[in-house]
């Protein structure tokens, strides 16, 4: 049998069926992850406006802020539209090329999240470390170099995942993929040649980012929290410690969530697909939703000015 008989030569349309299993449900599934993606957009989006309208918050910690919720507004608005238009219209068709573009502004999206975390776990060290050296060290001139190598990094390093998909494959087994969204392994897996180039790439970015940007987060936050317990003021040391670890819990829900798609993707078989889906799903939604909530609640500065907007 010639492999035309058994495969789809370059597919024009792909076809993604949502949660595997739970199709049936689909549509009241995107009840709460319609809620979450459009309270995500207004928390966000109130950050935005805050952060830009409040000069006395155009400082290098709400900048960052400010980057992490548009980086959150993208990669939401990346992702929802087209989920909740398999779940509740039953249009699970997305040209290949969408498909690819979908992959790669996932991606670089999540690699800039990492990147801005990172930067912003940095601008918390040299604050409470060094707290007489932070204005002179973390300039706006620093804080733009910063964020530009953070989205170039991104960028450079997802692109040749797209290449390597549209240069190395032109045979297909499927045209169904089995997720709510275009995910690299998930592309893959539908090559019907040889993919281990496409893993090997896809692994080297993944520990590249999470590790070095997790070894850096890790860092940090050891000497801020050596530094906060050696302070001689408790309230001064709970002020600190308190902030902190609202932005540990950011950093674990993400960098967790993350993990356990990669992994499962690659060597989870024994794990149920909607199980993967739904964890994948909720790992790209529920950053976005927490972000504002967390950093807006915990920072006096943001939530102050929430209040002003809102009574006045």
């Amino acid at each position: 049998m010639s492999i035309s008989n058994i495969t789809v030569y370059m597919p024009s349309v792909l076809t993604l069926i949502g949660i595997p299993g739970l199709e049936s449900v689909q549509c009241w599934i995107g009840i709460p992850f319609c809620a979450i993606y459009l309270i995500a957009m207004i928390g966000n989006s109130l950050l935005l406006i805050i952060i830009k309208s409040e000069r006395s918050l155009h400082e290098p910690m709400y900048i960052f802020l400010g980057m992490l919720g548009a980086t959150d507004i993208a990669l939401a608005s990346t992702i929802m539209p087209k989920m909740l238009g398999i779940f509740w219209f039953n249009v699970p068709e997305i040209y290949f090329d969408s498909c690819l573009l979908q992959m790669w502004l996932i991606h670089t999206f999540q690699c800039i999240e990492s990147g801005i975390l990172m930067a912003m776990a940095l601008d918390r060290y040299v604050a409470i470390c060094y707290p007489l050296r932070h204005a002179t060290i973390f300039t706006h001139q620093l804080v733009i170099q910063i964020g530009t190598m953070v989205v170039l990094r991104a960028a450079i390093l997802v692109a040749p995942c797209l290449v390597l998909i549209k240069c190395r494959f032109q045979f297909y087994h499927t045209t169904v993929i089995s997720h709510s969204y275009c995910e690299h392994m998930a592309i893959v897996k539908l090559a019907a040649a040889n993919a281990q180039v496409n893993k090997i790439y896809g692994l080297f970015v993944a520990f590249t980012v999470a590790g070095f940007d997790l070894t850096f987060i890790t860092l940090s936050y050891v000497q801020i929290f050596i530094t906060v317990f050696r302070l001689p003021q408790k309230e001064a040391r709970f002020k600190a410690f308190n902030t902190c670890i609202a932005h540990i819990c950011v950093f674990l829900q993400l960098y967790l969530l993350a993990f356990f798609s990669f992994f499962t993707h690659r060597f989870g078989s024994h794990i149920p697909p909607y199980i993967h889906i739904l964890f994948s799903s909720i790992y790209l939604l529920v950053p976005p939703f927490l972000n504002p909530l967390v950093y807006g609640a915990k920072t006096t500065q943001i939530s102050i000015h929430v209040v002003k907007m809102f009574c006045s």
